[in-house]
């Protein structure tokens, strides 16, 4: 089971520890001309999307043998304009460096998408999402 806590410092601001013993601050988008103590809750949600197919296409490409050097994950997300303001339309794309088969790079992104990134399959039930990758060769 993960767990997290988080305790509320001021404002719109809290500190967030997770059940492995990672800190994070978060707060709410500020206001014109102010700084955030950090990322907002539903930033985070992308973050995590961005991190787990991240994580999965690696994993993946990895096993494949494939000469992987690099990997950016880079995800846009839209939200409702009403309460709740859930992710109602999210983009993400890859840009993958290495000479690398596209055909691999694609199943990769395929079975993250479809079978492993659990952040994934949970906006998925808000939010339609599209990706699209790029193979930067050295």
């Amino acid at each position: 089971m993960n767990e997290t806590k988080a305790r509320w410092i001021s404002g719109n601001t809290f500190s967030a520890e997770t059940g492995s013993g990672h800190t994070v601050v978060m707060d709410s988008v500020p206001a014109e001309g102010n700084l955030s103590a950090g990322p907002s809750p539903m930033e985070l949600l992308l973050v995590g999307m961005a991190g787990c197919t991240g994580i999965d296409v690696v994993s993946i490409l990895q096993k494949q043998r494939q000469p992987l050097q690099g990997l950016e994950v880079q995800v846009k997300g839209e939200r409702a304009d009403s309460p709740p303001r859930v992710y109602t339309n999210i983009v993400v794309e890859y840009v993958l460096r290495g000479d690398l088969d596209e055909d691999k790079v694609r199943r990769a992104i395929e079975l993250s998408e479809e079978k492993y990134c659990s952040a994934s399959m949970m906006l998925e039930k808000t939010a339609q999402i599209t990706s699209s990758f790029k193979i930067v060769r050295d």
